[in-house]
């Protein structure tokens, strides 16, 4: 007989008054009976606080709960029973001191917890009941603007409400509408959040837009977008607790039950974001996690992608966080390492270090290789950039190879190595290098993005070694993306912070041919760099004699025999 909510300052009677409420039954039938409603309105009375009972299927009481004289607090009830437009299996009865309607709490309460209905009885001054506001959730196809449907005032001896009949009739209509709900995402729909400080504020569009992208690479469709601007994010929610009971309306209006945010949150705030919203919370770290498990093929791939999620999950263990929902699957709870995800912390380190160990081993396997690579004194040039920049269709027109080129984010994860014939044959001008061709090797990477996570920089080494072996790196960015100087400066921050900066690269101004052509001219002048479209192969010359070109002469400053052809100027 556990009291829960504001119990503080109850004396031995008044406690004993509560108690007693869990005796009451009330069937499924009737919203409240006569034994019911006196006591909730005489512990009122006597506490002058709220009370309130959730109330079962089957009539019994699972919680007393104490509020002050404005509002009542729910416990935690844990997910929500599993199954198309079913509800929570409770209805909350509780008092009103002052006769008000159901407030902006009560209404959050029912959609965010799915609760089968919520009921006020409103008191005389007298303690007596005077009438009932009572409301409940309505499927999408009935919504004017509101995900519920409100009732009220009904004078208390007029009230005829069966529960069972209503609410049965109510999961036959949800169930309904989600079935001939067009479903375009596998895992799901998502309401995307930014929250940023006013000195952030001009990057709010280019975010949401990147956020989207990752989040329909991910399998989730995007229901809605919200954005808050504040002077300073909430330490524990992030956001404002009042932006939150707004997503939570939204989400119900919306059948969303995902929430992506736009920022890296650690265990408490994640935790304490899905308490206010029963949602599942997936922040940008996550995200991306997500979308690498989904996308690793390759042994160095998989192992890498589970050290990053075991790494990531490790700090979140040691608390209760049902926003993760790992169990049940989807977003944010796939990928190799899926099976180890509710091990315990010794575990995880275990895992974490077997792992590592693992990766070393296939290290040295990869160090063998980029020597023996050097010892046939083949150029290695490396294709980054931006994730979606069209590095891997580069790939393929320069090597004629077939990698898997998708206009998605992060569609490369693994390494992939291609060996190619440069050269433009011999010219017979005096002005012309005359050299023999030779092979190179072009490799692509896994792209970057703003604010990588940090899992992500210690578990894929693979693809930064390949980076940083190379002689040459091609610096793919997409010219026809409004945010591409941005790209630019993350891909070159990036860069240094991997001690790649002194890798002499070649900036290639990709998908120009969406611009006008004497912006193209611009840039590439701007950038010093080559403008060409790579789904276009008469416009990839210029580049490869800027390849030639640039590996001849670091041959030459070098003191080796140059073997790669300089077409004149």
């Amino acid at each position: 007989m556990e009291l829960h909510g504001n119990t503080a300052g109850l004396g031995p009677s008044e406690r004993k008054a509560l108690e007693r409420l869990y005796r009451r039954r009330v069937p499924f039938s009737v919203a409240t009976t006569s034994e019911l409603t006196h006591s909730l309105c005489e512990a009122s009375q006597l506490t002058r606080r709220q009370i309130g009972v959730l109330v079962n299927r089957g009539g019994e009481i699972e919680y007393v709960v104490v509020g002050d004289a404005a509002k009542l607090w729910l416990p935690d009830l844990g997910r929500v029973r599993a199954g198309s437009g079913r509800f929570r299996g409770l209805r909350l009865l509780h008092t009103h001191l002052r006769s008000e309607p159901l407030t902006r709490d009560d209404l959050v309460d029912l959609t965010r917890l799915r609760l089968d209905m919520v009921l006020a009885i409103c008191l005389s001054p007298q303690g007596e009941a005077r009438s009932v506001y009572y409301a409940h959730c309505v499927p999408s196809s009935e919504r004017g603007g509101e995900p519920y449907r409100s009732y009220g005032p009904i004078p208390y001896a007029k009230l005829e409400l069966n529960p069972e009949e209503l609410v049965t009739a109510l999961e036959t209509e949800f169930a309904r509408a989600l079935r001939t709900r067009k479903v375009v995402a596998k895992d799901g729909r998502a309401i995307l959040l930014h929250v940023c400080e006013k000195s952030r504020a001009h990057f709010v569009q280019d975010s949401l837009r990147e956020l989207a992208d990752l989040a329909r690479t991910a399998g989730v469709e995007v229901a809605d977008t919200v954005v808050q601007v504040r002077d300073r994010l909430d330490p524990k929610l992030v956001v404002g607790r009042g932006k939150l009971e707004d997503i939570v309306v939204r989400a119900m209006q919306l059948d969303a039950d995902v929430l992506i945010v736009d920022r890296n949150l650690n265990a408490t705030q994640a935790a304490s974001i899905a308490q206010l919203t029963d949602m599942k919370i997936i922040d940008r770290t996550q995200l991306i996690l997500d979308i690498f498990a989904q996308h690793a093929q390759s042994q160095d791939g998989k192992l890498e992608v589970e050290l990053a999620q075991t790494r990531y999950l490790l700090p979140r263990l040691g608390s209760r966080d049902d926003s993760l929902s790992r169990l049940t699957g989807g977003i944010g709870g796939r990928g190799p390492g899926e099976t180890k995800l509710e091990i315990g912390k010794r575990r995880a380190r275990e895992r974490i270090s077997y792992l590592e160990d693992r990766l070393s081993q296939l290290e040295k396997r990869r160090h063998q290789q980029r020597r023996r690579r050097r010892e046939s004194e083949e150029p290695l040039i490396a294709i980054v950039g931006y994730t979606n920049a069209g590095k891997s269709t580069l790939l393929n027109a320069l090597t004629g190879s077939d990698v898997l080129v998708q206009n998605k984010l992060f569609a490369t994860l693994d390494t992939r190595s291609r060996r190619t014939r440069l050269g433009l044959g011999i010219s017979e001008q005096p002005s012309a290098l005359r050299v023999s061709e030779r092979d190179v090797v072009f490799t692509d990477t896994v792209g970057f993005i703003r604010d990588l996570p940090k899992e992500l920089y210690t578990a894929f080494k693979a693809t930064f070694e390949e980076a940083g072996a190379a002689d040459l790196l091609l610096h793919v960015v997409d010219a026809s993306d409004p945010a591409f100087e941005e790209h630019v400066k993350t891909t070159e921050d990036l860069l240094r912070e991997l001690e790649l900066a002194g890798i002499p690269r070649i900036v290639v101004l990709n998908k120009s041919d969406q611009l006008p052509k004497e912006q193209a001219e611009h840039l590439a002048e701007r950038y010093e760099g080559v403008a060409v479209s790579a789904t276009d192969p008469s416009s990839l010359s210029v580049l490869l004699q800027r390849i030639a070109a640039t590996l001849a002469l670091m041959s030459a400053a070098a003191g080796r025999t140059q073997e790669l052809i300089l077409p004149p100027a």
